[in-house]
C-alpha cells in the first residue's frame, strides 16, 4: 500500500517490449550491432516492426524489470516512469501494478506515444534492441516523488535515462533527495553505447559520491574506465562507490567493496533462450539481498539465481516465483 516502507524504488524508461526471434542476417539487414541497443524515431520503429516476424508483447524497461524482480522475490518496490495515456500506456500500467509494484506517475496527455522496444533474439540467445523512447522522454524532475524516495532503502536508476535533458534532471533530483534522506543510490550503466555517450558524466557521478552501488556488465565496465581488462576496471572502481557489481554472463559476477572481492559463478541453466533482462534481474536479486541484510556473497548468489531464471525463457521478467528459487540461498544463510 502507498505509504508503506519500500525496499527498492526505481526510476527508468516505461517501455513495452515486442520480442521476436531473428537470424544474424536479419540483424545485419537492419544495420544493427548484435547485442546492442539503438534509439530510433517513430518512423524507424514502424519500419522495423513491420519487418519483424511473430512476436510476444510484454511490459519492459530496464529499471522496471528490476523492480518486477524485486517484487517476485517478495520485496516491496515502486517505479517512476512516464507513459502516454494510450493503449500501450495502459498495458504497461496494468502489468506493473498487477505484480505488486507501486506505480503512480501521471501519464502524459499529449505528445509522443508510449515507448516501444523491438527485441530481436538470435539463436545464440543474444538480444538486439531497437527502441523508440516516445513518452518515456517526457519524464522530468516534477515526476520524482520525494515521499516514495524517503520510504525506499535504495533508489535505483538506469543509465539509459541519461539522454533527454529533463530525464537527467529527474535522475539528479532523485539522487540528491535519496542522500538527503539518508538513503542509498544504485546506478546501472545499462549499455556500452550509453557509456560511450556519457562517460565523463558517469565518471563524475562516481567521483562526486552520487552513486553508492554500481551495476555494470564487463563491456560497460571496460568502456567506462577505458581499460582492456576487468582486473583494471576493478582497480579503477576502488574508492569510487561502496559496492560495484560486474556481471560476466556465463562466467558469473565479480563484486568489489572496499578491499573485498567476491566472485560468484553463474547459476546453471538447462537452455539459454533469451538473455533479455539478465542484467536487470541480477540487479533485482542483488538489491533484494542488500535490503534484507544479506552479505555480498548471498547478494551475488541471489542475483545469479534471478538472472538464470530470466534467460531460461523468452521475455525480460520472471515467470517463476523468485522467492521460491531463493529458498536454498536463505537456507545457506540462516541468519538472514
Amino acid at each position: 500500500m502507498p505509504g508503506d516502507a519500500l525496499d527498492v524504488m526505481a526510476v527508468g524508461h516505461a517501455v513495452v517490449d515486442v520480442i521476436a526471434s531473428a537470424t544474424d542476417e536479419e540483424i545485419d539487414f537492419h544495420g544493427l550491432v548484435k547485442g546492442s541497443m539503438i534509439l530510433v524515431d517513430a518512423g524507424q520503429i514502424e519500419t522495423t516492426y513491420a519487418a519483424m516476424g511473430p512476436a510476444v508483447e510484454s511490459s519492459g524497461g530496464s529499471a522496471a524489470n528490476t523492480v518486477a524482480g524485486v517484487a517476485s522475490f517478495g520485496g516491496a518496490a515502486a517505479f517512476i516512469g512516464k507513459v502516454r495515456d494510450d493503449q500501450l500506456g495502459r498495458v504497461f500500467t496494468h502489468d506493473i501494478r498487477s505484480i505488486g509494484v507501486e506505480f503512480a506517475t501521471a501519464p502524459a496527455t499529449d505528445g509522443e506515444a508510449t515507448a516501444l522496444c523491438l527485441v530481436m533474439v538470435t539463436p545464440d540467445a543474444q538480444r538486439t534492441m531497437t527502441t523508440y523512447l516516445g513518452a518515456a522522454r517526457a519524464l522530468s524532475a516534477d515526476d520524482i516523488d520525494r515521499d516514495t524516495i524517503a520510504r525506499s532503502q535504495i533508489t535505483y536508476l538506469e543509465g539509459y535515462l541519461w539522454d533527454p535533458p529533463d530525464a537527467i534532471s529527474a535522475l539528479r533530483q532523485a539522487m540528491a533527495w535519496a542522500h538527503e534522506d539518508g538513503r542509498k543510490v544504485a546506478f546501472s550503466l545499462s549499455d556500452p553505447f550509453c557509456v560511450d555517450r556519457h562517460r565523463d558524466e558517469f565518471l563524475d557521478l562516481l567521483s562526486d559520491g552520487a552513486v553508492d552501488v554500481l551495476f555494470a556488465n564487463e563491456a560497460e565496465a571496460l568502456s567506462l574506465f577505458e581499460v582492456s581488462s576487468l582486473d583494471e576496471a576493478m582497480g579503477a572502481v576502488q574508492g569510487t562507490c561502496e559496492i560495484a557489481a560486474f556481471t560476466r554472463g556465463p562466467a558469473g559476477s565479480l563484486v568489489v567493496s572496499g578491499g573485498e572481492v567476491v566472485e560468484t559463478p553463474a547459476e546453471p541453466v538447462d537452455q539459454v533462450l533469451d538473455t533479455t533482462g539478465a542484467g536487470d534481474l541480477y540487479a533485482a536479486g542483488f538489491l533484494f539481498g542488500l535490503t534484507h541484510a544479506a552479505d555480498l556473497t548471498a547478494c551475488a548468489r541471489l542475483g545469479s539465481v534471478a538472472a538464470a531464471e530470466v534467460i531460461s525463457h523468452v521475455g525480460a521478467r520472471p515467470q517463476t516465483s523468485l522467492a521460491a528459487l531463493a529458498v536454498p540461498v536463505f537456507r545457506e544463510k540462516p541468519n538472514l
